[in-house]
């Protein structure tokens, strides 16, 4: 069988992927996570999964590699990681009793064919306080997050509504994965 690769750091995609019970190994990538604004969301998120999984993929053309990728959108603004504390307040003041949108990409790259796709859930927050967000703020958690916020920690607090993917919002559709990968014969 195949190696299967994840090309991620992220602690949170490792443990959805761990769910399926796959041997994989991590490799990061090295490349430079850039947001062009005059993308779609949808398409920013396949592309810079795409370009993550093509990067290890070079370095492991035998391998099948799995890339993704994480922004939120609220009303056309895309949000990637906060740049600082006050960049994490700004957004999440902005998210505060809003419905917005969390788009995941992935693309997996299997002898040098790419399957790609996202996945958009909508979440909505409950009416947040300055100092429940600079309390949140000074967990640190929101400080790698796309949106400044993790639904599956501390910040899955705010979350009054969701409307699809939990898994995906976390950071990895899971059962797409799943069936992308069945196809592959994992």
């Amino acid at each position: 069988m195949k190696k299967l690769i994840l090309a991620s750091a992220s602690p949170r995609r490792k443990e959805l992927l761990s769910m399926l019970n796959i041997p994989f190994i991590i490799e990061t990538s090295d490349v430079e996570e850039v947001m062009e604004q005059n993308l779609q969301s949808s398409e920013i998120v396949i592309k810079l999964a795409e370009e993550k999984a093509i990067d290890v993929s070079n370095k492991f053309p035998n391998a099948v590699v799995i890339g993704a990728d994480t922004i939120v959108t609220y009303n056309d603004k895309k949000l990637g990681k906060p740049t600082s504390k006050e960049d994490a307040f700004a957004m999440l003041k902005m998210l505060s009793g809003k419905t917005h949108e969390v788009f995941t990409g992935v693309s997996i790259i299997n002898e040098g064919k790419s399957s790609s796709f996202y996945q958009c859930t909508k979440i909505t927050f409950s009416e947040l306080s300055d100092q429940e967000i600079i309390d949140y703020i000074n967990t640190n958690e929101p400080m790698d997050k796309a949106g400044s916020y993790g639904i599956q920690g501390y910040g899955g607090t705010f979350v009054e509504k969701i409307d699809g993917d939990y898994y995906s919002v976390v950071g990895l559709p899971i059962n797409k994965v799943k069936k992308k990968l069945r196809e592959l014969n994992f």
